[in-house]
């Protein structure tokens, strides 16, 4: 244990943010004024004492002296290295600092108590212990420092104090870890501290030696894979100039091109941060690849491309009267779309809540009347980009929203590519067949269509592929249809329906004339000076070899026409140029195949027998003439009931339960016999068996039939009809009521019967179409069979048709 001692006087030499312990020898600059006042006062005090000047070393921290100093010795008074006046002295002991007193010199003299620092002999053996420890500690930073000289020098001290005071020897002790050590008096505990001390430091060494090591590794990494890529464009360079290819532009450089791209600030930061990844990834690494191919999508995406819309409103409207006939509907609404869209840029009205003025049509109508080619007209009309996406058939979501770019081959979705293919964020977008598209496992892409088809969401439309938002409130959507039931009801809201029933036999000729014919003869190689087809010609050819809402098999009839003009004139049998009338069709395409029944032989007609009677139906291709033939089993087999054939729906089978209710329940009203109604068996059948056919437009047909059936009367050749029938005889609206009257017309009928609550849809019946029908609007069953009965004759009652 360490004890005190004499007491001494001596002159105090001040160590600024320094440190010397007991057996230290250091040199000290004289040119400081307190240093040299110090070393002159052990000078002066020297002369009257025996033995070398001595002073005390004071550590002074922040201007605060230590309570602990050491007694130094002045070994020598000379030049340093650098030429200054300097001491050597040599550190002897600890010193318990006291009072200050006077003293000669300019110095700070105090009065101090030395330490003793002796350890008893033998040394305890868990002194031994960590005397060896700390002389191993000490070996391993020597050698790591190349230091062996000093190595022997410290293996050779014994003395415990000595050898704790060793370590003020080393740089990497702070100040205060080395003030701790010199007020530290007993030495086994300042042998711990070292211990401890010099222990930390090779743990951080060790530390900060593995992460200098594992950065120098990547270093050296980065420095080969630099190398080997440096070597391989040189390699690659070399090649191209072998092969005499052009070097072109730096495609990989995409930093630059995100940079130099104008892109939206949010998609220039996704985009950055991709570039990001990409100069991290290695070559070998897959991500690399994703990464380009969906930078260079995003690079090729029209951000901020538009084209400037055609506010012309009247050449717009001549452009869509050029390119189609008739229409009337979606021509008027285009033209008030392009008309709201000039007055909102007249007022600067562009963009109201970050969205704009887009639209979004469902067109909706038989095969072949226009619908798609109406997309190509409406974008030529309004001076846009046109691009068609067809969706017949798609079922995966992902074909709409984008693949996840987690998926080998990821790709963005239609729509994505669509804005991408036509080169602008305002084109007109085509979905073609929307009503065809299915779901399954993979998802619904009628439901991820929802967001892209919704004004008020499709600002912010997000892809899964690109992960950024794109504006699609600009891109004018048309949607086609052949039927609006197939349409999910939450996407058919979002979209504005616009009906196209089919054209009239008039829309007919003159489509025709200016479109299907100058076609068909380029495709046929021949000019119009050489064939022309005259007017009665097209007729007769929609009239009686076509009976479609389109005119698609029209188109078909009249390039078959050409072909065989064409055919004749190359074998020689037929002059040019030549003039096709009616009378040629015959001879040149065969007989007609639509003869409508009003021109047959009376007895080959189908209402030719009591039971018959003609409805009028909606099909997928438009308005259609329905027959409905009902007969009586006979009593002897049986067979009663009702039986229903011409597979029919449920709806349907409904309706003939309420028509043969009706009949039993108000029969002697009607002064029918109805007598065989509750023995017989009811048949009701539907020919073109293979048609499926489901609806409860057909109910005043069946009534008229079984009315026609038990009271032997004819049903009117020229009458068809139309509507639901209710237990109490009353007519209830129904749908598609253009299409049927465009069907009847198409068929040769001149009166039609529809229920009153129906008349307001004579108003989108083109009125050619209106002047050649008698149409009849009825609210009772009673009022059905009036009109459609033929009057009872003098003769005997046809027999009533009986099925065996």
């Amino acid at each position: 244990m360490a004890s005190t001692s004499a007491s001494l006087t001596l002159p105090v030499l001040p160590l600024d943010d320094e440190v010397v312990l007991p057996g230290m020898v250091v040199p000290l600059d004289l040119s400081d004024s307190e240093v040299r006042a110090a070393v002159e006062a052990a000078q002066a005090a020297a002369t009257s004492q025996p033995g070398k000047p001595r002073v005390l070393l004071v550590p002074r921290i922040d201007g605060t002296y230590a309570s602990t100093g050491v007694l130094g010795t002045v070994e020598q008074v000379g030049r340093l290295a650098d030429g200054d006046p300097g001491a050597l002295i040599r550190g002897r002991g600890r010193v318990k600092i006291g009072a200050g007193t006077t003293g000669p010199g300019a110095a700070l003299w105090v009065e101090g108590t030395q330490i003793d620092e002796t350890v008893p002999e033998p040394l305890p053996g868990h002194v031994t212990e960590l005397v060896k420890e700390y002389k191993a500690l000490a070996t391993s930073w020597l050698k790591k420092r190349g230091a062996w000289q000093v190595v022997d020098r410290v293996q050779a001290i014994d003395d415990v104090s000595a050898l704790a005071d060793n370590s003020g020897y080393s740089p990497f002790l702070t100040t205060d870890q080395k003030v701790a050590l010199l007020e530290t008096a007993d030495p086994v505990a300042r042998l711990k501290l070292a211990t401890q001390q010099l222990r930390d430091h090779l743990a951080e060494q060790e530390v900060a030696e593995t992460i200098a090591k594992d950065v120098q590794e990547g270093v050296d990494k980065q420095q080969r894979e630099f190398l080997l890529r440096r070597q391989l464009e040189a390699v690659r360079k070399e090649l191209r100039e072998l092969n005499g290819e052009q070097e072109g532009e730096e495609s990989d450089d995409y930093r630059a091109r995100v940079e130099a791209a104008d892109l939206p600030e949010k998609v220039r930061e996704a985009a950055l941060k991709e570039v990001d990844k990409l100069e991290r990834a290695s070559d070998a690494s897959p991500e690399g690849s994703w990464i380009r191919t969906w930078l260079d999508t995003v690079l090729e995406m029209p951000w901020n491309e538009r084209t400037e819309d055609a506010y012309d409103i009247q050449g717009a409207k001549a452009v869509l009267d050029a390119e189609h006939a008739g229409l009337e509907d979606v021509k008027e609404r285009i033209t008030e779309y392009l008309a709201v869209r000039k007055r909102r840029a007249d007022r600067g009205l562009g963009v109201i809540g970050g969205r704009r003025g887009g639209a979004v049509l469902a067109l909706v109508g038989p095969p072949g009347v226009g619908k798609t080619s109406l997309g190509e007209s409406v974008a030529h009309a309004m001076g846009r980009k046109f691009v068609r996406v067809a969706l017949g058939g798609v079922r995966d979501e992902a074909e709409i929203r984008g693949h996840r770019r987690t998926y080998v081959g990821a790709l963005p979705g239609r729509i994505v590519r669509a804005i991408k293919e036509a080169g602008s964020m305002n084109p007109v977008v085509l979905l073609d067949e929307i009503d065809k598209v299915g779901s399954d496992f993979r998802g619904d892409p009628a439901a991820a269509l929802l967001e892209v088809l919704d004004p008020a969401q499709n600002h912010t439309f997000r892809d899964h592929y690109l992960e950024v938002e794109l504006d699609l409130s600009d891109v004018v959507f048309l949607a086609t249809a052949n039927v609006l039931e197939a349409i999910p009801e939450a996407l058919a809201d979002r979209m504005e329906i616009v009906r196209l029933d089919g054209y009239t036999e008039d829309e007919k000729i003159v489509i025709a004339r200016d479109h299907l014919l100058p076609r068909q003869l380029e495709r046929a190689g021949l000019s119009k000076d050489e064939v022309t087809i005259d007017e009665g010609a097209l007729r007769k050819l929609a009239g009686e070899y076509t009976r479609e809402a389109g005119v698609r098999t029209l188109e078909r009839s009249v390039a078959r026409l050409l072909r065989k003009v064409a055919a004749k004139h190359e074998l020689g049998e037929q002059e040019l140029p030549f003039t096709v009338t009616a009378d040629h069709l015959r001879d040149l395409i065969g007989r007609p195949h639509h003869v409508p029944e009003s021109a047959q032989d009376p007895a080959e007609r189908r209402t030719s027998v009591p039971g018959v009677a003609t409805g009028l139906a909606v099909t997928g291709a438009g308005g259609d003439v329905l027959y409905v033939e009902a007969s009586l089993a006979d009593p002897e087999t049986g067979a009663a009931g009702l039986t229903l054939t011409g597979q029919l729906g449920d709806v349907m089978k409904e309706s003939a339960q309420i028509a043969l209710s009706f009949l039993r329940s108000h029969g002697a009203e009607l002064e029918l016999p109805v007598g065989d109604l509750k023995d017989r068996g009811v048949h009701i059948h539907f020919p073109a068996g293979a048609v499926p056919k489901d609806g409860p437009s057909a109910g005043i047909t069946m009534t008229t039939a079984l009315a026609s059936l038990l009271s032997g009367r004819l049903v009117r050749t020229d009458v068809a009809m139309t509507g639901e029938v209710s237990l109490t005889g009353r007519v209830l609206p129904i749908g598609g009521v253009k299409q049927k009257l465009l069907a009847a017309h198409r068929a040769g009928v001149t009166t039609v019967i529809i229920p009153k609550r129906n008349e307001p849809d004579l108003d989108d019946v083109p009125a050619e179409v209106l002047d050649k029908l008698d149409v009849h609007t009825v609210t009772d069953v009673r009022q059905v069979l009036e009109l459609a009965l033929a009057p009872a004759t003098n003769e005997a009652p046809a027999e009533v048709p009986v099925a065996a």
